[in-house]
């Protein structure tokens, strides 16, 4: 295999990055890079545990000086979001990612990079394989399907960890310190629907497409008034349920629930007499979600085409479009709560991810997030009420605990005293809306030091994710220096 990052520093992480890479690694197919994992450390001699759900735990003695001192859990999770931009044709389930070099970013060719949390597995591999290192025992901690609600984190026998401290490398904006993150729940709302043969005397069939959405992720972009193409859908088909009587055929936006979506489509019928209005009524209310959403989407594209009618159609009845379409508009989402502790974050939101039809049921697949546990659980119980108000089945499918902020952490100043000795600056100390899985390990293991540390990221969950180049040496070279500061 050509190298395409061979030329960059430092370079065992991003050999380690590339060689991942090549390792298909979707939430739920991660087998592959969990052997090797296991493969890694034979090579080397070193100990290490694989478990029922493919998680990894790697074994490393401490460096001279400090085989006595209290052992570190570096930890970072394997599956990564599988996104990709139309027309792209990457399979997830085979191909490697195709990285691309762009300026001071590392990028990747209509497709998420990975490097959440990719650079996690690329450190730890890097820290793993060196000889030159100081460094306390070391439990290398791999944890799978954390993308789907920490899935991984939460089975894995904790039992099998002793150490004190624990760094996580999931964050992703240097000179940030995390130190809390939000508890998480899925959920879905199965919306069964009626259907029915045309009922209209000359039936024209549209296509309705939104596209050019930034979407993102589900916690760390909530604030940034990002539009979500499936509740746009429902305000444009709303304005149209307004001068029309409509019929949906199927209706489908988003991909995963903790992703903002950044495209939706809707197939639907009307009665043919109408149709020279449509035109008028579609570019208006375009015009309007344009205009409201100008600043924050300026490359949303809502468009509409005409598709041949056939008799095999499954159309929904007008009750089950109305439905759907209420739904769209009226469901809880995004952000419900500011902290009042810490200024500026989000303290408790949900993301409508997906829609899609499935069999004779629309189903709606929410992230819900809260740094407050009674809170999460206030907002599920809101979509429970709403569910039995459409008729729709509630199905809770994940639930993981919030990490609450420990002020007495010596891991903390320690790394705040390498932060600001180095850049002569104080490190950003924050808690996040994002869920991270140290929550899942303290639940068990209470006694432990824990921080967040990561380099710059953008746009991760999205095809634009693209990871800084120098940011991810500078962050190397911080976490040597931790490593090296807990003897």
């Amino acid at each position: 295999m050509s190298r395409k990052l061979e030329q960059l520093q430092p370079e065992k992480v991003f050999y380690y990055f590339e060689e991942i890479s090549q390792i298909p690694r979707r939430s739920g197919n991660e087998k592959a890079i969990s052997d090797y994992m296991v493969g890694f450390a034979k090579e080397r001699g070193l100990k290490v545990i694989q478990d029922e759900y493919n998680n990894v735990v790697i074994y490393k003695n401490g460096t001279e000086g400090y085989e006595s001192s209290p052992a570190v859990i570096l930890q970072g999770h394997l599956d990564m979001v599988c996104e990709q931009n139309e027309g792209t044709g990457h399979d997830f389930e085979k191909d490697p990612i195709d990285l691309m070099i762009d300026g001071e970013w590392l990028t990747a060719n209509g497709t998420t990079l990975g490097a959440d949390n990719g650079i996690a597995v690329a450190y730890i591999l890097a820290v793993l394989d060196s000889s030159e290192l100081k460094h306390p025992p070391i439990e290398a901690v791999f944890t799978t399907d954390e993308e789907v609600g920490l899935t991984g984190a939460l089975m894995m026998d904790k039992s099998v960890l002793n150490a004190k401290y624990f760094i996580n490398l999931d964050s992703e904006e240097e000179g940030e310190l995390t130190v809390g993150c939000a508890g998480g729940l899925k959920a879905k709302l199965s919306l069964p629907v009626t259907l029915t043969t045309n009922e209209f005397d000359q039936p024209v069939v549209k296509k309705i497409r939104i596209k050019g959405l930034k979407g993102g992720h589900s916690g760390v972009d909530i604030d940034k008034n990002r539009a979500n193409a499936d509740r746009v859908m429902g305000r444009v088909l709303s304005h149209l349920r307004e001068e029309f009587s409509l019929r949906l055929v199927d209706v489908k936006g988003g991909s995963k629930d903790n992703v903002i979506p950044r495209e939706a489509e809707v197939t639907l019928v009307i009665e043919d007499e109408l149709i020279g209005h449509f035109k008028e009524h579609f570019t208006q209310v375009v015009a309007d979600v344009k205009h409201e959403l100008r600043t924050g989407e300026p490359e949303l594209t809502i468009v509409e085409e005409t598709l041949s009618f056939s008799e095999s159609m499954h159309i929904m009845s007008k009750d089950s479009t109305d439905t759907v379409i209420f739904t769209l508009i009226n469901v809880p989402n995004g952000i419900q709560t500011m902290s009042a502790d810490l200024e500026g974050m989000v303290e408790s939101s949900l993301n409508l991810g997906k829609v899609a039809v499935e069999d004779q049921r629309v189903i709606f697949l929410f992230a819900v997030r809260s740094n407050v546990r009674t809170l999460k659980y206030h907002i599920t119980n809101q979509l429970q009420w709403f569910a039995n108000q459409i008729g729709a089945v509630f199905i809770q499918t994940a639930d993981y605990p919030e990490w609450e902020f420990k002020p007495e952490s010596n891991l903390l100043t320690q790394a705040a005293k390498i932060y600001e000795a180095n850049t002569g600056k104080e490190p950003i100390v924050k808690a996040i809306h994002a869920g991270l899985e140290p929550g899942a390990f303290l639940e068990k293991l209470p006694h432990l030091d824990a921080i967040s540390i990561g380099p710059d990221m953008e746009e991760v969950h999205s095809p634009n994710e693209r990871l800084h180049i120098k940011s991810t040496e500078r962050t190397w070279d911080f976490l040597k220096e931790i490593l090296a500061a807990l003897k």
